[in-house]
């Protein structure tokens, strides 16, 4: 039999009077229970509250949007507590070892909270500590849902380039060989001074001609002029080489200065190296090209992380707007078009610059979502006041009338389960008032508008 004395020993009972003790306990009954015995199941009727006494216990389930396992020692209070709302218990309780509880059913909660005010106000208190970790753990799930996505996202924009230098350069070894051995049968003939210098001057010209053709029908035309010309002078199964000028816009009379100087067999290694060239060149373009895109998504990411800098920032809105955009790059270029509309306004002193990142990431990511990946995204900066603005809007089919009064509450969400925890705009929200901001947004179909206010430093205003 649970004495006053015992009950006491949980924290939440302790110093409250002895008579209030001893009606609790009038009300309560003990539950022995063995190890692995289950006290209540998920899905059960949240129909009690439980001190546990003696022993070790672990609840079991799914906690802000994950499975977690806990384990409760003597002197917590478990299930479910006044003024909670909860129905059904959503995990399960078994004792890990020998135990003693103390259930307390909820149907005489209104005679506690009557009886004993004092010890009310403590289970009200354990209730917020509860919604406070349940809401953290949700967040938590929430960046690491977006962080997933971003990630998976860049490393798809990184490895594209970086694929493409990596075949550039595998290639770039075959061309290399070419150019060796269309140099060594160069240098095998007697070639007077002119005639080399012939050689050079079409080589360094077709390396550096970089004028594009119009369409694959005028490369295909001028592939097509090329090996004709080639097929003249008897030079049957250069084909390939035709290809590679062609894609240079090398015209055919470019060639005809070397047939004009060299017999046949002598044009043609002088034509397989200074295709060879072209295609280094072109080679080392494609190289430069998809490293420089990784080193831009490398400082991208480090500037819109905030990384190697201390959290409070002089921000450029638009840099971390341009920033943004960069990491969702994935998301943008299937279908949506970014139209910028940039005022220069003035540098947010004392900001927390990764934090602003998170509220372009969200609001640009839901219109992109909302468009279903296709439309065109508006952003634009200006000065209000002592304030900077940023707006963000889409013509996708707009937020329903009755949705949106709710979209800035915590765990509000119209998506499928699974796909959104509802912790987006609300985190939008905390964040733009941590800043001592305010954000409003408008719809209807085909104009939905994010307004965000920022103030500024007083020493800018």
């Amino acid at each position: 039999m649970v004495t006053n004395s015992e009950l006491v020993q949980v924290p939440v009972f302790a110093g409250l009077p002895e008579d209030q003790i001893t009606w609790f306990l009038s009300q309560a009954t003990e539950v022995p229970l063995k190890a692995g015995a289950t006290y209540f199941r998920e899905g059960d009727p949240a129909d009690a509250m439980f001190v546990i006494l003696e022993g070790q216990v672990q609840v079991r389930g799914e906690i802000g949007g994950e499975t977690v396992v806990l384990a409760i020692q003597a002197g917590s209070v478990t299930g479910l507590l006044p003024f909670s709302r909860m129905k059904q218990f959503t995990v399960a309780a078994r004792a890990l070892t020998d135990a003693r509880v103390l259930r307390y059913p909820s149907s005489r909660f209104p005679e506690l909270v009557q009886k004993m005010p004092e010890l009310t106000q403590r289970l009200v208190a354990l209730m917020s500590d509860r919604i406070r970790e349940t809401t953290r753990r949700e967040q938590q799930r929430d960046r690491l849902v977006s962080l997933g996505k971003l990630s998976a996202g860049l490393a798809h924009e990184l490895n594209n380039p970086a694929s493409a230098a990596s075949r550039a350069a595998s290639q770039l070894r075959d061309v290399l060989k070419k150019v060796r051995d269309a140099s060594h049968e160069l240098g095998s003939r007697e070639l007077t001074a002119a005639q080399k210098a012939e050689i050079e001057k079409l080589e360094t010209s077709f390396v550096q001609h970089d004028e594009v053709p119009p369409d694959p029908l005028a490369v295909s035309d001028l592939e097509d002029e090329i090996d004709s010309l080639l097929r003249s002078r008897g030079l049957n199964d250069l084909w390939q080489l035709a290809a590679d000028l062609a894609h240079r816009n090398v015209k055919p009379e470019s060639i005809e200065s070397l047939f004009a100087i060299l017999e046949p067999e002598t044009a043609r290694a002088a034509l397989v190296r200074i295709a060879a060239s072209v295609e280094v060149a072109t080679l080392l373009n494609e190289i430069e090209s998809g490293t420089a895109r990784i080193s831009d998504l490398v400082k991208a990411i480090k500037e819109y992380t905030y990384m190697d800098q201390t959290p409070l920032q002089n921000v450029d809105i638009i840099k971390s707007l341009e920033n943004t955009l960069t990491i969702l790059n994935h998301k943008l270029k299937h279908g949506v078009s970014v139209k910028r509309d940039y005022q220069r306004v003035p540098l947010l002193v004392n900001s927390f610059g990764s934090e602003l990142n998170q509220v372009w990431t969200n609001i640009i990511v839901n219109a992109i979502e909302a468009m279903q990946g296709k439309g065109e995204l508006h952003i634009q900066t200006y000065r209000d006041d002592n304030c900077v603005v940023v707006e963000i809007g889409d013509n996708g089919p707009g937020i329903a009338p009755d949705v949106l009064p709710h979209i800035f509450e915590p765990f509000f969400t119209t998506k499928g389960v699974g796909e959104g925890t509802g912790l987006g705009l609300d985190a939008v929200q905390r964040i733009v008032k941590k800043h001592r901001g305010n954000i409003q947004v408008d719809s209807k179909p085909g104009d939905t508008r994010f307004q965000v206010w920022l103030p500024l430093s007083e020493s800018l205003t």
